[in-house]
C-alpha cells in the first residue's frame, strides 16, 4: 500500500498510507488496552457514557445481552468493528476504563483474531451498527489470573457496555471495480461521474470515512494501484486539514454504497513531475474510482 500522498501530500511516494499509518496506538495502561488501536479521531464520534448494570451473579461463561438492537449486516469473523466502551469489575462495578471520555472510539480488527481479550473477539460476533451490547466476561476470557493495573485483580470477571459505531465488512476483491479507462486528455478542472449512486448515509463534518480506491493514469488508462487487496478499507477524516483537497472534493455529496469516478488535474495531484514510482507520467492527470464503504 502506497497511498500516503493523497491523504498527506508530502514527499509523495504513493497515493495513500495504509490505515495503520494514520491511526494511533492506545496510550492507556495494560489494564485499559482492551481494543488496542484507536480509530481516527472524529468529534462526530462523541457519545455519552452509558450506565452499567452488574450481573446478578458473576459470570462463569460469556453472557451476551443486546441492550439496543443495531441495524445493517451482523459483524462476522474478519470484519472491523469500531466501538465505544466502558469496562468495570463485575464484582463491584469499579470502572477501569472507558473510551467515551476520550471521545475516540476503538477498532477491533480482524474480529475473531484481533489483539483483544477473547471475550471481545467472541462477544462482538453478530453485533450490528448502532447497537448497544453488554458483555459479562468470565476471567478465563478476560485476563485470567493476571492482574492488570490498579483495578483488575487476578481472577476478575469483567463487564463491558459497548456502543457499536460502525461495522466495516471484510472487503471482497471480487467487488473491486472493473472499469476500463480509455486514454483521457488532461482536464482543466476536476470532474466526476457517479457510477453507482449510494443510498446510505452522507458525510457530515468531522466524520471518518472508510473508502476503497483504484487509481489510473489518464495517459493510457493503466491501473496504477488499488486498495482492494489490503484487507480493510482506508479510513480518514476528510476535513482534517491533511487530506489532499482533490480527494475531499471528490467525496462531496457521496453517500455510503456509492461508487464515483473522478479526474484530478495533474496540478492538483502530483504536479508536472508525475510520480515515477507509481508509473504516472509527468504532467498527467490522475483518474480514481472511489467506493464509499462507511461513514462514522
Amino acid at each position: 500500500m502506497r497511498f500516503r500522498a493523497i491523504l498527506i501530500p508530502v514527499a509523495a511516494l504513493g497515493l495513500l498510507a495504509s490505515c495503520g499509518d494514520s491511526t494511533a496506538t492506545s496510550s492507556t495502561s495494560d489494564a485499559t488496552t482492551i481494543a488496542g488501536t484507536a480509530a481516527p479521531t472524529s468529534v462526530a464520534n462523541a457519545l455519552p457514557k452509558p450506565p452499567v448494570e452488574l450481573p446478578a451473579t458473576l459470570p462463569t461463561e460469556l453472557v451476551i445481552t443486546d441492550l439496543t438492537a443495531g441495524t445493517g449486516p451482523a459483524a462476522a469473523a474478519g470484519d472491523k468493528v469500531v466501538v465505544h466502551y466502558v469496562g468495570v469489575r463485575s464484582a463491584d462495578g469499579t470502572e477501569f476504563d472507558n473510551s467515551y471520555d476520550r471521545g475516540t472510539p476503538f477498532e477491533v480488527a480482524p474480529l475473531g483474531t484481533a489483539s483483544v481479550i477473547d471475550g471481545w473477539n467472541q462477544g462482538l460476533i453478530g453485533v450490528k451498527q448502532g447497537g448497544r451490547r453488554q458483555l459479562d466476561i468470565p476471567a478465563g476470557l478476560a485476563y485470567g489470573d493476571s492482574p492488570r493495573g490498579d483495578v483488575i485483580k487476578a481472577g476478575d470477571a469483567l463487564t463491558f457496555v459497548l456502543d457499536v459505531v460502525v461495522v466495516i465488512p471484510t472487503p471482497d476483491p471480487a467487488d473491486a471495480p472493473t472499469a476500463s479507462i480509455p486514454p483521457t486528455p488532461n482536464q482543466p478542472t476536476q470532474t466526476f461521474t457517479d457510477l453507482v449512486v449510494g443510498d446510505g448515509a452522507g458525510i457530515n463534518p468531522g466524520q471518518t470515512v472508510a473508502v476503497q480506491l483504484v487509481a489510473y493514469s489518464a495517459a493510457d488508462g493503466k491501473q496504477l494501484q488499488s486498495s482492494w487487496g489490503a484487507g480493510a478499507p482506508l479510513q480518514f477524516v476528510p476535513d482534517d486539514g491533511q487530506t489532499l483537497p482533490a480527494l475531499v472534493k471528490g467525496l462531496e455529496g457521496m453517500k455510503v454504497g456509492g461508487r464515483r469516478q473522478f479526474i484530478i488535474p495533474f496540478a492538483e495531484a502530483f504536479g508536472p513531475e508525475g510520480n515515477a514510482e507509481l508509473g504516472l507520467p509527468a504532467s498527467t492527470d490522475l483518474i480514481m474510482v472511489l467506493d464509499l464503504i462507511a461513514v462514522y
